[in-house]
């Protein structure tokens, strides 16, 4: 699954068994081509309980008063191409993809924004696996997030004010884990070998973003000497309980990180993951965790060094539970949280995100084998470092529907 667009069809495993995990197929001399993707809108209602507005440093939404807009969820409307063909005992493909958004925020703006997240390719024998180059979904956290049922919906909206016109919402994104985002890489994949496979590679390594840092003319917040590191072990197994169980890592070397002075701090984002999803009949589980000393929250590197370039620790995860009823409809249940713990230089005024929470109850429902019709709430809570910050609640209600091809 390498170079199938990895967030539809995950996407189209949750919706429901029934659901093609295959796009449009046409053969093209010694190519195959498979066109695939998804389009997807929700109408999206916030009710916000905060009357403190600082800019940017939360993760959720500031702002106190209702919200409205008509979006794409957690997962972009996504256009995608993958070719493959087998050469000189090698299976080669590429996969290119774009993501337009569903809204704009103001008139005369285009109907929205539009990113490009993916452009790899990739190529191996199932004797001895495969390697990925390019720019494609990252490894940590990657498991998490395709296991997320938000990923059909919207779950968390992300700041007010900017739902509309964004290309997606956050769905559990920094409230159970960090986004794995989407990265330059050079990547292995070993074949299963009695259910188990191990991907590890290297990444282009990522640059800081601090909310509440002192900035130095001239400095810049990462490493560009030293590449990110990530990989992890997925063992699988079928029968009667039939899932699978991950344990992944994280490693960069993060350097210019002390924002007080013009001195080069050097320092280490480490993070650690497990993760497990199993199904039996009609019902199935996903519980996460991850821990990690400078890897910040919601994004990576966000907010992961104080002023002075001191790790903060950060940890989190989630837990979800859905069923599959008579009629199709997939109901899950879920709770998750991120949490990022002060450093001694931190003060009471520090306005970071300290804590991030959410429950969502949804409906998943398959109106055919292809469209699917969903329907979310969402209750989420944001704590600041700062003492004089109120806590952020969001009740969010989000109705639409997801078509795959």
């Amino acid at each position: 699954m390498n170079n199938k667009l990895k967030l539809a069809v995950a996407g189209a495993i949750l919706a429901s068994a029934s659901v093609a995990s295959a796009g449009i197929v046409i053969p093209a001399g010694d190519w195959t081509v498979d066109i695939n993707g998804n389009v997807n809108a929700f109408a999206i209602m916030a009710d916000n309980k905060d009357t403190v507005t600082t800019a940017g440093a939360m993760t959720n939404s500031r702002g106190n008063g209702d919200a409205v807009s008509i979006n794409t969820g957690l997962l972009p409307a996504w256009f995608g191409v993958t070719a493959s063909t087998r050469t000189n005992d090698l299976d080669v493909s590429w996969t290119i993809s774009t993501q337009p958004g569903a809204s704009s925020a103001a008139g005369l703006a285009g109907g929205g924004g539009e990113e490009a997240r993916q452009a790899s390719l990739t190529f191996g024998d199932k004797s001895w696996g495969s390697v990925t180059v390019g720019k494609n979904l990252g490894i940590f956290g990657s498991d998490a997030i395709l296991s997320d049922m938000t990923l059909l919906g919207v779950g968390s909206q992300g700041v007010v004010g900017s739902a509309g016109g964004t290309t997606t919402t956050l769905g559990r994104i920094g409230t159970g884990y960090l986004y794995a985002d989407w990265n330059g890489q050079i990547t292995y994949s070993s074949p299963s070998m009695n259910g188990l496979q191990v991907t590890a590679g290297v990444f282009q390594p990522w640059n800081t973003v601090n909310a509440a840092a002192t900035t130095i003319s001239g400095k810049s917040s990462g490493s560009q000497d030293e590449f990110g590191y990530q990989g992890k072990a997925v063992y699988s197994w079928g029968g009667d309980m039939a899932g699978k169980a991950w344990l992944g890592f994280f490693h960069q070397k993060v350097t210019n990180i002390d924002g007080t002075t013009t001195s080069d701090v050097e320092n280490d984002a480490d993070a650690l993951e497990f993760g497990f999803s199993v199904s039996s009949g009609n019902s199935s589980l996903v519980a996460y965790i991850y821990d990690g000393e400078g890897i910040g929250t919601t994004a990576f590197l966000r907010d992961g060094f104080d002023d002075a370039g001191q790790q903060r620790d950060s940890d989190g995860g989630y837990i979800q539970a859905t069923y599959v009823i008579p009629s199709g409809t997939k109901i899950g249940v879920s709770y998750g949280e991120s949490n990022l713990d002060a450093t001694s230089n931190d003060s009471t005024t520090t306005d970071i995100v300290k804590s991030n929470d959410m429950w969502t109850v949804g409906a998943y429902h398959p109106l055919t084998k292809h469209l699917n019709l969903v329907a979310e709430y969402s209750s989420v809570e944001t704590e600041s470092m700062s003492t004089s910050i109120a806590e952020t609640e969001s009740e969010i209600v989000s109705v639409g529907a997801i078509l795959f091809f």
